[in-house]
């Protein structure tokens, strides 16, 4: 089972989201073949049961970091808008506390479609040229918020961050960035592990689905507690690939394809 066909109303305003500058030019050659001792390997704690490997550089980790930063100053204005919410003068803040509060009161499974269903609703899909001038920009929740706006990364950050804030352990949360194989581009969404099963939250979706009932998308990078994360030699689907024994995609070949991939944009 792959991912619905969905109504026009809902498909018009979605569009394709490339990831193009997790591979800026210089720093290709660096994501080919990092240094052995750089690189460390974990089985299968993540999202689709693959081995990742610690990213030690480059355009994608140095974009969460920087998001890194801004989440640590919107905790604290969150913080302090919870202690008062009278006297709150961020909208965006009570809106997301709003969120968390109503997430709080479902358990397991509701719990996570609840944030799934209320980000996709808070949020309008809009390109980051169109909306900041520029592609490929990274916003932090209350920031996507206040616009009412955003892409792909957007939303799952978004997500990422309310479901944390929603009681779930840090090394149950993962924000996942897939390869689509039947369009060529590049897709973020968020994945929550519960019952030892990781689901995806999509914003291009409002039910969310099990890892193991994705098609046509190849995971290429995780991020999570542990940093930011590449996985190693992930396999396409036999329904993408159209038979049994689909061969793995090497780094190589990744970061090759990568050269060629549209701008981030909307979706």
């Amino acid at each position: 089972m792959g991912f619905p066909v969905y109504s026009r109303a809902w498909r018009a305003g979605i569009i394709a989201c490339g990831l193009a500058l997790f591979w800026p030019a210089d720093l290709r050659a660096d994501m080919l073949e990092p240094p052995a001792s750089t690189v460390s390997v974990r089985q299968s704690a993540e999202p689709f049961g693959l081995a990742a490997s610690t990213l030690p550089g480059g355009g994608l980790r140095d974009k969460w970091i920087a998001v890194q930063r801004r989440l640590d100053d919107e905790r604290v204005q969150l913080a302090l808008c919870e202690g008062d919410r009278d006297g709150c003068a961020s909208a965006a803040a009570l809106k997301f506390l709003d969120i968390v509060d109503v997430a709080r009161t479902r358990e397991g499974r509701a719990r996570l479609g609840e944030i799934n269903r209320a980000i996709n609703l808070a949020i309008r899909p809009v390109d980051d040229l169109a909306q900041h001038g520029e592609i490929d920009v990274w916003s932090s929740p209350l920031a996507t918020l206040a616009r009412r706006g955003g892409d792909c990364e957007d939303y799952a950050i978004a997500k990422f961050v309310a479901l944390r804030r929603a009681g779930l352990a840090a090394d149950d949360l993962r924000i996942l960035v897939l390869h689509d194989t039947i369009h060529g581009e590049d897709h973020a969404v968020a994945a929550a592990r519960l019952d030892g099963r990781w689901l995806m939250l999509d914003n291009r979706r409002m039910a969310m689905v099990d890892d193991a009932n994705v098609r046509n998308f190849r995971p290429t990078f995780v991020i999570g507690e542990h940093g930011v994360m590449r996985y190693v030699d992930a396999p396409l689907s036999a329904e993408a690939a159209g038979d049994d024994s689909a061969p793995p995609l090497s780094v190589s070949s990744l970061a090759a394809a990568a050269a060629d991939q549209p701008s981030l944009s909307a979706d």
